[in-house]
């Protein structure tokens, strides 16, 4: 039904569609025109089209931003051999972020730790190679680096990095853990040389590079167990192995 004549239907804001009901007017020697109805068609799909843009830009910024949290695992880590049953934690922890469970922790019972060196780069004094306790990723991961971790079990190994020109500027400290898939890691009590270690990673990330995350001694904000922001992107967890307590950066790519 159309309005009546001479009146305009107009919506606050965008104007989507002007209907005109035009009287009777003279023109050209006073030739009648014919009452007609004029329809202005404004093209909304352009508005829609902007609408969905700021829809999917402000999911993408949700993602970007999302915040992360701990929660406990009861349950011991699933498919581990009886080597790796006497010597991880049945109690694990779990990083949650806005879209699911992120990663899965599990500790060492038992962690030797000597005195720690005097490198100011180095944080901890554990030896190179020594098991520090098991990671699994529900599904795609990402380790400091950036690199896609694969859904599965990982071992988590303490190594330093060398002090040479391929490492320079990697991180502040060089304490990093790095990632084996289990299967091929079947002794627990074995310590492997930087560039053993180094080998068996590779087989995580499945580049020429290790599967790696960055150990650091607790944020001033952390408590053990416990997950905290750190700087614009990175997110830590905080535990407890033995008497050690240290962090894990589970969460951000180390930058440059």
């Amino acid at each position: 039904m159309f309005p009546r004549k001479n009146r305009v239907l107009r919506w606050a804001g965008v104007t989507q569609l002007v209907e005109c009901d035009l009287a009777k007017v003279d023109v050209a020697g006073s030739n009648p025109v014919s009452r007609s109805i004029l329809f202005v068609s404004f093209p909304i799909a352009m508005n829609n089209r902007l609408a969905l843009l700021f829809v999917l830009l402000l999911v993408a910024f949700s993602a970007l931003a999302q915040d992360y949290n701990m929660e406990p695992v009861a349950t011991a880590a699933p498919g581990l051999p009886a080597a790796y049953q006497a010597a991880i934690q049945t109690q694990g922890f779990r990083v949650n972020g806005a879209s699911g469970p992120w990663c899965e922790i599990w500790l060492v019972k038992s962690l030797p730790v000597g005195a720690k060196p005097d490198d100011a780069a180095i944080s901890f004094g554990v030896a190179q190679g020594t098991l520090l306790g098991m990671i699994r990723f529900p599904g795609k991961g990402a380790d400091r680096r950036g690199q896609v971790i694969p859904a599965g079990v990982y071992t988590l190994r303490y190594s330093l990095f060398p002090v040479d020109g391929a490492h320079s500027g990697v991180a502040p400290q060089r304490d990093f853990a790095l990632l084996t898939p289990l299967a091929a890691d079947p002794d627990p009590a074995a310590k492997p040389a930087f560039d053993d270690l180094v080998k068996m990673s590779r087989k995580a990330s499945g580049t020429p590079h290790p599967a790696v995350l960055s150990l650091e001694t607790p944020p001033a904000s952390a408590t053990a167990p416990g997950v905290v922001k750190e700087g614009e992107h990175d997110w830590t967890l905080t535990v407890k192995a033995g008497g050690l307590t240290f962090s894990i950066i589970v969460v951000g790519k180390a930058e440059g």
